[in-house]
C-alpha cells in the first residue's frame, strides 16, 4: 500500500507492532461498534481493505463468532460510506463455492452454495456488500481467497505443520493426500488484494495461483527441501469426512482485469516459509535455556 502511495492506518485488537514509516497503527476491538465509529471518524478514509475475521484452526469453520463478523463487517462498511469512503474491498473465501461443482471455480459460473457455516456467512456477506455498494454509491469488490501459507501461518494449518514437524525430526502425519488444492504464498495474497483495491474492478475476484496441487506432492516437496522426506507420514491420519477431492480457482479476472501475477513460485515461497519457521523455533529454544 504504501509503494502505491497510500497513507495507511492499520487496525489491530492486539497490541500494535512498531509501524514503519507512513504507516499508523489503531488498537480498535472491530467486534465493538463504537470503536468502529471512533476510528472511522477519527480517519476518513478514501479506501477499505477489510480482512480481519475469526480464523482459527479446527473451529471456524462451524462457530458462531462468523456471524458476529458479518455484523461487524457490515458496520464498518456502514460506518466508511458515511465518512466519505470511495473504494471498498473486502477478503471473502473459496469456501463460498459449491466444492462439488465443475473445477475450476470461477466468479461467474461456479454455483455459490457453500456447504459450511463460515462459507454462507462470507457469501451473505458479498451479497450485502454488494448490494450496499450500489445504494451508496461506492465502489467494491470481494477478493475470494483460496488456501495460503507462509510466515506468521497459525502452526496448526497444513503447511507450517508439516514443517514444524520435521524441523523437530518429528513424523508429519497427514492423511492420504489425494486432495487437489490451490496455494498461493501469502505475500502474493497481500499484493493481489491491494492490486484488487487499487484497480477499478468489481464484484468477486478469486485470489489463488489457479495451479492445482495434490497435497501428497506438497507435504513431499516440504520433505525434500528439509532433506527429510521419510518424516512425510501419508495415510497416517483419515481424511476429513466429505473432504473434497478438487478445489481449484480460475484466476482469469485476477490476471486479466486486474493486471496481476504472482512473484512466488512454490518452491520460493515454501523457502521463506521454512526460513521464517527455523528462525522461530531457533529463537525459542534460546529462550528455552
Amino acid at each position: 500500500l504504501r509503494s502505491r502511495g497510500y497513507e495507511v492506518h492499520a487496525v489491530t485488537s492486539a497490541s500494535p507492532p512498531e509501524a514503519p514509516e507512513g504507516v499508523r497503527w489503531h488498537r480498535v476491538d472491530l467486534l465493538d461498534p463504537a470503536q468502529i465509529g471512533a476510528v472511522v471518524g477519527a480517519v476518513e478514509p478514501t479506501h477499505l481493505l477489510h480482512l480481519a475475521w475469526y480464523v482459527a484452526p479446527g473451529s471456524f469453520i462451524s462457530s458462531p463468532a462468523n456471524l458476529a463478523w458479518v455484523q461487524a463487517s457490515l458496520e464498518l462498511l456502514r460506518q466508511f460510506s458515511e465518512h466519505g469512503g470511495q473504494r471498498v474491498v473486502m477478503a471473502g473465501s473459496g469456501y463460498e463455492y459449491d466444492w462439488t461443482a465443475e473445477q475450476p471455480c470461477t466468479e461467474a459460473h461456479t454455483p455459490t452454495i457453500p456447504n459450511t457455516f463460515y462459507g454462507v456467512c462470507k457469501q451473505a456477506l458479498c451479497e450485502l456488500v454488494t448490494a450496499y455498494s450500489g445504494v451508496a454509491g461506492i465502489s467494491s469488490a470481494w477478493g475470494r481467497v483460496f488456501f495460503l501459507y507462509g510466515p506468521h501461518e497459525h502452526p496448526d494449518r497444513l503447511v507450517s505443520s508439516i514443517i514444524r514437524s520435521l524441523l523437530r525430526g518429528e513424523p508429519a502425519r497427514c492423511s492420504h493426500g489425494r486432495q487437489i488444492r490451490d496455494y498461493l504464498y501469502v505475500g502474493d495474497v497481500a499484493s493481489a488484494l491491494v492490486a484488487l483495491l487499487d484497480s477499478e474492478v468489481q464484484g468477486p475476484v478469486n485470489i489463488a495461483s489457479g495451479r492445482p496441487i495434490a497435497l501428497k506432492d506438497l507435504a513431499t516437496t516440504i520433505g525434500e527441501r528439509l532433506r527429510r522426506p521419510e518424516l512425510i507420514a501419508l495415510g497416517a491420519i483419515p481424511a476429513r469426512a466429505n473432504d473434497a477431492p478438487v478445489v481449484v480457482a480460475d484466476t482469469t479476472r485476477l490476471n486479466l482485469e486486474v493486471g496481476w501475477q504472482p512473484s512466488y513460485d512454490l518452491e520460493a515461497g515454501l523457502g521463506e516459509t521454512i526460513r521464517w519457521w527455523a528462525e522461530q523455533l531457533t529463537t525459542g529454544a534460546r529462550e528455552e535455556r
